[in-house]
């Protein structure tokens, strides 16, 4: 059985990087079967309704599982050390499910031609990815998709969440891995109407989300999280490096994505 579930773990790993390789070509329209432009255009209403209840089937999912009355329901039918595994799974499924269903809407909202502002906003977009990744590893990467909690399993050992001290791009902005996949959707060279359908929602749901999982994070850690809270900005960064000493453990993706 513990080998079974570190497997498990591992694959449903490997799985997700590949999806999230997939959605930066997807949004990027570039290096991916289907991107976020392509396929057969039809009626913008049927297109609008479908990209819509795609982004909102992925909300719905994040919104209902990060929290702790689904974990302790849905601990009693999968194993502990295998929950995590199996929401990063769902994840990935809904991802994928988006990847194949998206309908093209390729009307132009806006369209950059100067070749140095091109590369720019294509060099954000890079960043913005980039900032997303790096958000996950100062927040336990391996935890956050599942795999240290299979490992911790098949070695016998009890899984605690990981404290996560609040240091480096987390003492300048609360939530730079939003921030990343904020620029990450936004930065782009050629703006259709799809992408844009895409940012919008996708941004909505972050905004919404992120109120969510503070209002959590401020029931568990009290006066010390609203302290941080008070004087760290939300997602637009700050230069000051001031002490932070509060830790928190962050139930939200995509990355969980709320």
């Amino acid at each position: 059985m513990k080998t079974a579930i570190l497997m498990y773990g591992t694959i449903v790993y490997t799985i997700f990087l590949g999806v999230f390789l997939y959605l930066i070509g997807f949004v990027a329209n570039v290096l991916v079967p289907k991107g976020i432009n392509d396929g057969i255009e039809g009626p913008m209403s049927t297109a609008i309704i479908i990209n819509v209840s795609l982004i909102m089937l992925f909300a719905v999912q994040h919104t209902i599982m990060a929290r702790s009355r689904f974990k302790r329901w849905f601990t009693k039918v999968v194993p502990q050390s295998a929950e995590r595994s199996t929401f990063v799974l769902i994840t990935a499924a809904i991802l994928m499910l988006m990847f194949w269903q998206w309908r093209p809407m390729t009307g132009i909202a806006w369209d950059i031609e100067n070749p140095y502002a091109r590369i720019l906003m294509y060099s954000l977009s890079g960043f913005g990815w980039g900032l997303a990744l790096l958000s996950t590893f100062l927040i336990n990467h391996f935890d956050l998709f599942g795999l240290r909690q299979v490992v911790l399993q098949f070695f016998g050992k009890e899984y605690n969440p990981v404290p996560t001290k609040v240091v480096s791009l987390y003492r300048m902005v609360r939530n730079p891995l939003m921030l990343g996949f904020i620029i990450a959707f936004w930065a782009t060279p050629t703006m259709t109407m799809g992408h844009l359908l895409f940012a919008i929602t996708y941004t909505s749901y972050i905004l919404v989300g992120i109120q969510f999982e503070e209002r959590t994070l401020s029931n568990e850690l009290g006066e010390v999280y609203r302290a941080y809270r008070k004087r760290t900005p939300m997602l637009i960064p700050t230069l000051t490096l001031g002490e932070r000493s509060i830790e928190h453990h962050s139930d939200a993706m995509p990355s969980k994505g709320n």
